[in-house]
């Protein structure tokens, strides 16, 4: 798959992922933080996609350890939550 296709499908995951709070919290990230990720911190973003919402937004709010897998500068990044914006 291309950089950009896989871009896209990164995107419209983290947009679509069922509840509008999930929505904006892995999407607000993803439009972020992107555009400067290498291939392993896309590698990262493509399994976190993978977990539930519910244990995904856990980790981020500190209510739920983080996996050692996920643990790292990204996690870091994204439990900060200072990217997401809602619009009004």
């Amino acid at each position: 798959m291309s950089d950009t296709s896989r871009i896209k499908r990164l995107k419209f995951r983290a947009w679509h992922r069922g509840t509008r709070e999930a929505d904006y919290m892995i999407g607000c990230f993803f439009d972020v933080h992107h555009a400067g990720w290498s291939a392993a911190e896309r590698d990262w973003f493509e399994a976190l996609l993978d977990e539930e919402d519910v244990e995904i937004m856990a980790w981020a709010l500190g209510t739920m350890d983080v996996p050692e897998k996920y643990q790292g500068a990204q996690m870091d990044a994204f439990k900060k939550l200072d990217f997401v914006k809602i619009p009004r």
